[in-house]
């Protein structure tokens, strides 16, 4: 939807039906987290064709991306979590001047991220659990990723400041422009100009700098805030801001990254074929799982807007709606994943028996549980949105990392590489636990407070 202006913006977000609302937002962005997860998804198909060795580097490279998306949500969540607040409060040059703290910080940690790993490169893929056979492939493919570093942390902050003005269309094409000029890229480099899998790192990077250029593009339509350097003006104040609500991202992501990290040298222990079968895993329950995102990252906006007007009712409706309905697709979700697993596995590592073996049971046991991240994902989205930093902190850090973490070595010990595979189903059950009562006593507070501020 095109908007005039800031302000007319700010009367959609305040007064258009929660329901029609969060639909009309998540559109765009299911549809943009989709097709990264299959551009991510394409990496792995296509270097699959190459050897064992090829796919398991993929999956050991991939935590370090997970390390550069983290810095970028930080940073994107931070600060767009403040712009939704604000815009919803009517304060647009607050909004404005955060945007910029936002974009440069991400984009200076970026450089800061390329040239510290581009240094230590090969003590940095023994560190994400590189093997010896498998560290040649890792070496080629980590060294050029990490020149899209930059690119990939201010885009993402591009990407998650414009879903927070509810601008997900803009944010979408952005993404998704560079998602399928990624997956068009991968087979030309990787098998036409006999690149192999640096063919498929290069297809990323280029894909990433393209997305880069047409984020700032669309900044500048719809009623976006434009990035100026002008505006940036960093100070301690912004930054606790982009710190309170941008650590959960951080927690989340970051962890994410350092349990990838833990399952392939936990995996490593069982061979090559081991750590290809739950890279695969991955990367599958990636993109069953973004619909879920892009679903909550629909919610995000009208949650913080609504929030920073004082209109908690329309944020538990919206939460409840999302909750309900992410719940039912979930169930489809995790029929289809038990039912056809060996067919999902089977499509990026054929004829390969160990990865296959490895990746069915593994994804089995993830599938059985995804309806439990529907409650999960939408409570740690709610919290991090309503400015509630420690709790939200607290619930993102629990699924990849308070139980994944020390799951990822006990389960092994006891039940040998089937405690690996089923490690995330398992941690899965733990984080709802802890979750319910914490995202219970923000629903609480908010129902108790109606109109008024609720304390911080």
């Amino acid at each position: 939807m095109q908007f005039a202006n800031a302000e007319e913006k700010r009367t959609y977000m305040l007064e258009t039906p929660v329901r029609k609302l969060v639909c009309t937002l998540a559109g765009p962005t299911i549809l943009s987290m989709l097709i990264t997860s299959f551009y991510n998804m394409a990496d792995t198909f296509f270097v699959g064709k190459i050897n064992t060795q090829a796919t398991g580097a993929v999956g050991v490279v991939f935590s370090m991306m997970a390390i550069i998306q983290a810095i970028g949500f930080f940073f994107g969540h931070g600060s767009g979590n403040y712009i939704s607040r604000k815009l919803g409060s009517g304060e647009m040059d607050e909004a404005e001047k955060m945007s910029a703290v936002g974009f440069f910080s991400a984009f200076i940690a970026g450089i800061i991220l390329m040239a510290a790993g581009l240094i230590f490169v090969k003590p940095l893929a023994y560190a994400l659990g590189s093997t010896d056979t498998i560290l040649p492939y890792t070496v080629s493919y980590l060294g050029i990723i990490l020149l899209g570093a930059p690119a990939m942390t201010s885009s993402l902050v591009l990407n998650n400041q414009m879903r927070f003005q509810g601008s997900a269309f803009y944010a979408m094409i952005g993404i998704v422009s560079g998602a399928v000029l990624n997956i068009i890229l991968d087979p030309v480099l990787i098998f036409k100009c006999n690149l192999g899998i640096a063919g498929a790192a290069l297809a990323t990077v280029i894909s990433q700098y393209i997305s880069f250029v047409l984020l700032i593009f669309m900044t500048r339509r719809g009623g976006n805030i434009q990035i100026r350097f002008g505006n940036f003006k960093p100070s301690l104040y912004y930054y606790e801001e982009i710190i309170r609500g941008g650590t959960p991202s951080l927690c989340r992501q970051g962890l994410a990254s350092v349990a990838t990290i833990c399952l392939n040298h936990a995996a490593g222990g069982y061979g090559d074929a081991a750590i290809a079968g739950m890279s695969i895993v991955s990367r599958v329950s990636m993109f069953a799982n973004s619909a879920l995102i892009g679903f909550g990252q629909g919610f995000q906006p009208v949650c913080g807007f609504n929030y920073g007007a004082g209109k908690y009712e329309r944020v538990l409706e919206a939460f409840w709606f999302c909750v309900k309905y992410a719940f039912i697709f979930l169930l489809v979700v995790a029929g289809a994943g038990i039912f056809f697993a060996p067919e999902l596995v089977a499509l990026f590592r054929k004829g390969d028996p160990d990865v296959i073996e490895v990746g069915v049971a593994a994804l089995r046991y993830q599938a059985a549980l995804f309806p439990l991240n529907a409650w999960i994902v939408i409570c740690n989205m709610m919290l991090q949105s309503v400015g509630k930093g420690l709790k939200a902190s607290i619930v993102a850090s629990t699924r990849q990392g308070l139980c994944f973490i020390p799951l990822i070595y006990i389960l092994p010990y006891f039940f040998g590489l089937t405690g690996v595979e089923m490690c995330q189903a398992v941690s899965d059950v733990f984080t709802l636990i802890i979750s319910i009562p914490i995202g219970m006593s923000v629903i609480h507070e908010m129902q108790r407070s109606g109109k008024k501020e609720l304390l911080i």
